[in-house]
């Protein structure tokens, strides 16, 4: 390993928030300030090195406090890690939310992705710029999805200091977008995370049945509402019975790869290696997904109860939750949550009396779409780049810290707890014979009531759209966000299945449906489809690395064509497209191509 420092200080403000994590530093070589240092040797270095999994923690304490990552910063966190500051460098330069540059200590966060492009953020973005000019000590910042599609178009300003304050303006004008970044506290409280739920309150709903129902912040009020019974079934079955009920059930996973859950519960939890880990992917980076936020804002408590019974089915003790670090709300609900589980028995050294221990801490991210792919997810929490692993070994075998790893996201965890109160059998009557329960979509766009919803499997594309009340001049539904595809106005008869989309030429991804009528121009929601991915790539294979890069190319000549594509520029998208679907080495570059090749195909984009 080779460490080299700068000469470079911390200022008593980085140094502050690096010891708040960490403690105060016990010797020289950690940076305390001793006359008699020798720095020849380091002491502990063997201990420091154990905890590399607190980079990222570490730099958000930083960029929390300061606003940005300074050299000298940077250097103070490497010495309590004895980590070399050239790779610890390469980790804080690959998360979006992060600056190594110095930059005002307020950042506005600007949503220019595909459902708040179309509801008018390019307009948006001028406006406030405009109103800001210069020296107003606000950097503005075009950013990818912020998982408020359903109130488009959003800002989060972000202002450091201790503590760190947020601001969210959905949907957003000029004026409160500007407010949120001057005044955060003064800013508009958000609405419930109800509002988001056209159904709330309806019978028949099994996931989405408390939002809005019960107090978020209330264990008694969730407790009153069903909650943990699903735990103290859980119990009473074992954990072979509940790996058995999951198996039974058919739930697939709900993050677009519909792997069965079952399997991956039973494989983990059959590994001899020890310990095992738990982690919830709460890192929804999709355009157009924030069925997740919604659950985690609006029922914490229901997924706390559910990564804990999943640790105990596969012989966890330890459970991460790496959540989005655009989603402060959801930080605030989850970290209440698990202080009131904990505080009173139901999560710790003896949950509920039972003698199984398990507890959960959260991770947050830190604005890399990459870092939902799961074997990404775990670089990212144990301190290094958010880049995909090559696999085999699965992470059932090798997963976080090379241990034996079950994965699960927020949608696929919550369903768990219907299957224990209600049975395997029952769960698995709703939905169809191979796709069994009910679904979680994100509905946007140019629909009345957009939000998430939930519908049995099996219904029509067309049957959720009048839910959300389709608005005249239909022209096309992305399905399944950037990753996904397109379809047209006239094939709303789709089931909403795995295999009825997939047989339609589509996908369901993790449940994405955007609609577009006329006013929204294809050609430039496909590039800004094609910038997302080549901003998001990780830069890891080169087919990927490249590809996005010459798509991007391409269908920016098109646009400057207005709209008008050279048989040169399709047949090179082809070229790409499927050069990068065949040899990327994780999901990101297979499907970068995918939205692209249905607008081409299935609704004519540039004739």
């Amino acid at each position: 390993m080779d460490l080299h420092f700068g000469d470079s200080k911390p200022t008593d403000e980085e140094r502050a928030a690096v010891d708040a994590l960490l403690g105060p530093p016990e010797s020289s070589w950690e940076g305390a300030d001793r006359s008699d240092a020798d720095l020849r040797w380091a002491r502990g270095g063997r201990e420091a090195r154990d905890r590399r999994d607190l980079l990222l923690p570490g730099l958000h304490a930083i960029n929390d406090r300061v606003g940005w990552i300074s050299d000298g910063a940077l250097d103070y966190l490497c010495r309590r890690l004895t980590v070399p500051p050239a790779e610890a460098y390469g980790v804080a330069t690959f998360y979006a939310m992060f600056s190594v540059k110095p930059r005002p200590a307020t950042v506005l966060h600007v949503c220019t992705d595909l459902a708040c492009a179309a509801a008018g953020a390019p307009e948006l973005c001028a406006g406030i710029e405009e109103r800001l000019g210069l020296g107003s000590g606000v950097a503005v910042e075009r950013s990818p999805c912020l998982g408020l599609c359903e109130r488009a178009p959003a800002a989060l300003a972000i202002r450091a200091g201790d503590p760190v304050r947020t601001a969210v303006s959905a949907p957003a004008t000029v004026q409160d977008a500007v407010l949120a970044a001057t005044a955060p506290d003064s800013a508009p409280e958000e609405p419930p995370a109800a509002l988001a739920v056209p159904q709330a309150g309806q019978d028949g709903l099994m996931l989405l049945h408390r939002v809005g129902v019960v107090d978020p912040a209330s264990l008694d009020d969730y407790r009153a509402h069903g909650g943990y019974t699903a735990l103290r079934r859980a119990f009473e079955l074992g954990p072979a019975g509940v790996i058995r009920e999951v198996t039974d059930s058919g739930l697939v996973g709900r993050g677009g790869a519909a792997f069965p859950t079952g399997r991956k519960w039973q494989a983990t939890a059959s590994q001899p290696d020890r310990p095992h880990y738990l982690v919830c992917n709460a890192d929804e980076s999709e355009p157009g997904t924030f069925k997740d936020r919604v659950l985690m804002e609006g029922d914490p408590y229901a997924l706390v109860e559910a990564m804990t019974i999943a640790g105990y089915a596969t012989g966890a003790h330890q459970g991460y939750l790496y959540l989005r670090g655009e989603y402060p709300r959801a930080l605030h609900r989850l970290e209440h949550a698990i202080a009131q589980a904990r505080a009173r028995g139901l999560l710790g050294d003896d949950v509920l009396g039972q003698g199984y221990a398990f507890d959960i801490e959260i991770r947050r991210g830190a604005g890399a779409y990459i870092c939902g792919e799961e074997t990404a997810l775990f670089n990212s929490i144990e301190g290094y780049r958010g880049e995909p692993r090559s696999k085999p070994p699965f992470p059932v075998e090798k997963g976080l810290f090379g241990k034996p790893t079950v994965e699960n996201n927020v949608e696929t965890l919550v369903n768990v707890l219907p299957i224990l109160t209600m049975g395997a059998p029952a769960y698995a009557a709703i939905g169809t014979e191979r796709s069994t329960g009910p679904k979680l979509f994100c509905v946007s766009g140019t629909v009345e009531r957009p939000g998430v919803y939930e519908v049995p499997f099996g219904a029509t594309l067309g049957d959720l759209l009048t839910l959300a009340g389709v608005r005249d001049g239909l022209r096309a539904v992305l399905l399944g966000g950037a990753a996904g595809g397109f379809v047209r106005a006239d094939e709303l008869d789709v089931p909403l299945t795995f295999e009825g989309t997939r047989e339609a030429g589509t996908t369901l991804g993790s449940g994405v449906v955007m609609a577009f009528d006329d006013s929204v121009p294809l050609p430039r929601l496909l590039l800004r489809i094609a910038e997302f991915f080549r901003d998001e790539s990780c830069g890891q294979c080169v087919p990927c690395r490249v590809g996005t890069v010459r798509q991007e190319e391409a269908l920016h000549r098109i646009v400057e064509r207005s709209g008008t594509a050279a048989a040169d520029d399709i047949a090179l998208l082809r070229e790409v497209g499927r050069a990068m679907r065949d040899a990327s080495i994780c999901g990101l570059g297979q499907t970068a191509w995918n939205a692209v090749e249905s607008a081409i195909d299935r609704l004519g984009a540039y004739e």
